[in-house]
């Protein structure tokens, strides 16, 4: 059953399932939706409490215009905890993948906020050329009508061997109005990831894929304590196309960190 959790008249859905500690609150990836997190949403909610959120401007949440701040990755941290509160899942672990990797990052970054951080194949937090681009990307996606320019962009997310909703993954660009995929994207562009990595004092593992947007050696620079993980045979959507390693190794984590 979907739920709202209310924020500031912004509205993010959510479900939930699951009993179980500690708690866990699935984010998703820049113009996808609560629904690719399905497999991991399964599998722990047969040990955990767990939710899945849409996004603002995403899937079933509301869909604010632009602004400044509008589509932050600040505010929408502000709406992942907002989700965490209404649910009743205190200090959760937050995973994110993309976009929500860096929602879950701030998070992180906010004392007292979350337990752990898992990040799965984020969006660019350091890698200044790809932020450059995408910041430049997001001119273009706001004139981007019909999606085109989107599906091309996404379709370069993929190996030649992923397979795992694939045409739905690339085809779903054309779901969200041009103008919120362009203003995610900025936030992505805009995010300081560099000084949210040195504020996290709580264990945080990034689980890359098989082409991962920043190197192991960038990330350990800003935060000493990151996990580093990466999965094989898989592109941007690891979670969906190998989720047995992607599983494995968030359970591993929990092991290691007594979580």
């Amino acid at each position: 059953m979907v739920e709202f959790a209310t924020r500031n008249g912004v509205k993010t859905a959510y479900e939930v399932a699951g009993s179980g500690d500690p708690p866990i609150v699935f984010l998703h990836g820049w113009s996808c939706d609560r629904s690719y997190f399905d497999p991991q949403f399964q599998r722990f909610s047969a040990a955990h409490r767990v939710a899945t959120a849409d996004l603002r401007g995403h899937g079933e949440s509301s869909s604010p215009a632009p602004g400044p701040a509008v589509y932050s990755v600040g505010t929408l941290a502000d709406d992942a905890l907002a989700v965490a509160e209404d649910a009743g899942l205190e200090h959760p672990i937050m995973v994110g993948h993309s976009l929500g990797a860096l929602v879950a990052l701030t998070c992180a970054a906010r004392h007292g906020t979350v337990r752990a951080v898992v990040m799965i194949d984020p969006a660019p937090i350091v890698n200044a050329p790809v932020k450059d681009f995408l910041g430049q990307s997001a001119d273009v996606v706001e004139q981007d009508e019909d999606a085109s320019w989107r599906r091309g962009f996404a379709n370069g997310w993929f190996l030649p061997t992923d397979t795992a909703r694939r045409e739905e993954i690339i085809q779903g660009m054309a779901d969200i109005a041009p103008n919120i995929a362009a203003a995610s994207l900025r936030a992505i562009a805009e995010f300081d990831g560099a000084s949210a990595l040195r504020k996290v004092e709580v264990p945080l593992l990034s689980i890359g894929s098989a082409v991962p947007t920043d190197s192991p050696a960038d990330l350990r620079d800003a935060c000493p304590t990151i996990t580093i993980g990466q999965t094989v045979g898989s592109g941007h959507f690891n979670h969906l196309e190998v989720p047995d390693q992607v599983n494995l190794m968030i359970e591993r984590f929990l092991v290691i960190n007594n979580l």
